[in-house]
């Protein structure tokens, strides 16, 4: 039994000396993965030549190829930027082909980079490190474009603005060997903007759209 004991004690010691401390200051970390935006989002109803058509409107959910790098002011602090892929989201109506178009309204594309202070709880010797952050966003969205069949019916020059906004998340890496992370993190980001169109030759616009998503991370890391 005591063998067995020992023999179990030192296996374990093998196992655990070969994972790396978690993080100390200078730190640079690289994560690479799956990066989903879920948009929460709630929106006024659209107005086209003074006439309000008592739609709003709906965005679906993205996953792009999710990038983030991250510097170690403290043991416990980092500052880290998150970047990805371009995100494509189809916008649709509200409710079902108001216009007598289809469903899908158009489609925007944006990019979403985030600067966040996150604090780490556990000590460097914690094989799991869990965290916390907040941070600033800004939103650019571009390629916005309505559907052919919305062209068709006199749609034209949709664009919508830009988003500053706070973003919030938590996080954990979970330590492997040879300073080798696994992540996974949830961010709340406040991303709010309005959209304005033509119609013929009248304007159009949707006065206030609250994407504010959730954005879900599952990402692998590398600490210089």
């Amino acid at each position: 039994m005591k063998l067995a004991i020992l023999s179990s004690m030192f296996a374990l010691s093998v196992v655990t000396s070969g994972l790396a401390a978690a993080y100390e200051q200078g730190d640079i970390v690289i994560r690479g993965g799956a990066t989903t935006v879920a948009p929460d989002e709630s929106t006024s109803t659209i107005m086209a030549g003074g006439t309000d058509l008592g739609v709003d409107l709906t965005i679906d959910s993205n996953t792009q190829l999710g990038l983030n790098i991250a510097y170690f002011l403290t043991d416990r602090i980092n500052l880290e930027l998150l970047v990805a892929t371009p995100f494509k989201h189809d916008v649709d109506f509200g409710v079902a082909d108001p216009l007598g178009t289809g469903n899908q309204l158009g489609e925007v594309t944006h990019l979403p980079p985030t600067l966040t202070v996150n604090y780490y709880f556990n000590d460097s010797a914690s094989v799991l490190q869990p965290y916390v952050g907040a941070g600033v966003n800004y939103t650019f969205i571009y390629d916005e474009e309505f559907t052919g069949a919305n062209r068709e019916a006199g749609l034209s020059d949709l664009s919508l603005d830009n988003s500053v906004g706070l973003s919030a998340q938590i996080g954990l890496d979970v330590m492997l060997a040879d300073n080798w992370h696994i992540n996974t993190s949830v961010r709340w980001i406040d991303i709010d903007t309005e959209a304005s169109f033509k119609v013929g030759e009248a304007s159009g616009q949707v006065s206030s759209i609250e994407i504010d998503p959730w954005v879900y991370t599952l990402s692998l890391g590398y600490t210089f």
